[in-house]
């Protein structure tokens, strides 16, 4: 039997997150969204769910998915709770740089904490002045007699600051380079894992967002922070190229998007369903052409995680635009048909529309993956 617009909210349910868990869930993201602090017992449930394993292989007690799988776990999140999916995504992608660049030690250490909750990871690397793709860092690693270094600088918009238990820095350990290139990141930048108990490392919540409000976003300062030799992640001053896999590895933040669109129809179907106007003609039309948008961005995503294309790499950067911008435009059209129901502030959609607008911004933001894919044309 055909799906109808009737049974849109029942297609995506959250058949692979406890119902429990799941409502939970949606209720931090409600909580946090007027506290604008994170939400430990949520982030305590995240930890002990078992998706955190999601990215990290079988033989260091991880589940071994996929880009496919990080994708699919990333938008279940991001239906119930964008900022607990940004949280997710991001330690995630530690993992992935770790079982991809990690001296054995490294991933001895970490991997199997990083599966099992007891250790949520961050990355650290956008900082103020930089630029969108991080090519002029101020923040620096200098290296010390006994072979250490000592980092000092700071970071902004870092999710996890301040409950995350590792974080993946970057920083300049060489010097500037006139030609700052035009990809992402620069020549003589490092990845460093920075225990969070370090002395020198400061996190600091005092930014104030808009969106993504139980993500835990703010500033890590790194003053006389020493680490050792064995901290350092991948080869030195060449922190780009580690970056440059990152797109290749077709784990798109394009999921947290899909998963915040469908989670706007949803809210927005539900309240139909409650006037009685889901049999409106006019209200099916937009409803149906709104799903399609949602559906198309989820099947990008879905082509990036499978890296089925030629170009994994510009796949992935695609993805995230169209689902970025798919979400943004759902959202405001849903705020559209609610009407003055949604313009207030306990409206769940304003959350989510402000959610969408985050990812839009976050790394690469929609400018640089514009660029990052008008870069593939030759002259």
């Amino acid at each position: 039997m055909p799906v109808t617009v009737h049974d849109i909210h029942e297609v995506r349910t959250d058949t692979d997150i406890e119902p429990g868990l799941a409502a939970r869930l949606r209720q931090s993201a409600d909580r946090t969204a007027v506290t604008g602090q994170p939400d430990h017992e949520a982030l305590a449930e995240l930890r002990g769910s078992g998706l955190l394993a999601t990215a990290v292989p079988r033989e260091h007690g991880g589940a071994g998915g996929d880009a496919t799988d990080v994708n699919r776990v990333v938008e279940r999140l991001a239906q119930l709770n964008p900022s607990l999916a940004i949280v997710a995504f991001q330690h995630f992608a530690v993992s992935s740089r770790i079982t991809e660049w990690g001296s054995p030690a490294q991933k001895r250490d970490l991997l199997p904490r990083l599966a099992d909750g007891t250790c949520l990871a961050a990355s650290a690397w956008s900082e103020q002045g930089a630029g969108a793709a991080k090519r002029d860092l101020s923040s620096t690693a200098v290296r010390l007699p006994d072979g250490g270094w000592v980092l000092n600088g700071a970071k902004s918009f870092t999710t996890t600051a301040s409950v995350a238990d590792v974080y993946l820095v970057l920083v300049r350990t060489g010097e500037r380079s006139g030609d700052l290139g035009s990809g992402y990141g620069a020549a003589g930048q490092t990845f460093f894992l920075i225990d969070a108990g370090n002395p020198g490392l400061a996190p600091d919540l005092s930014l104030d967002l808009i969106g993504m409000r139980g993500s835990a976003t703010g500033f890590v300062s790194m003053h006389e922070c020493v680490v050792a030799e064995t901290d350092r992640l991948g080869p030195e001053g060449r922190a780009a190229q580690i970056i440059a896999g990152v797109r290749e590895s077709g784990a798109s933040l394009g999921a947290v998007a899909v998963g915040a669109s469908q989670a706007a129809l949803e809210l927005l179907v539900e309240h139909l369903r409650h006037r009685g106007q889901l049999a409106h003609p006019v209200v099916r039309d937009r409803l149906v052409s709104m799903a399609t948008r949602i559906e198309s961005a989820r099947a990008v995503v879905e082509r990036a995680g499978a890296r089925s294309s030629a170009d994994p790499g510009t796949t992935t950067l695609h993805s995230k635009l169209h689902a970025s911008v798919v979400a943004e435009e759902v959202c405001l059209e849903a705020a559209g048909m609610l009407g003055s129901a949604g313009y207030t502030a306990a409206s769940g959609l304003n959350r989510l529309l402000a959610d969408a607008r985050a990812v839009s911004l976050m790394g690469p933001a929609n400018a640089l993956c514009r660029e990052l894919v008008a870069s593939t044309w030759s002259d």
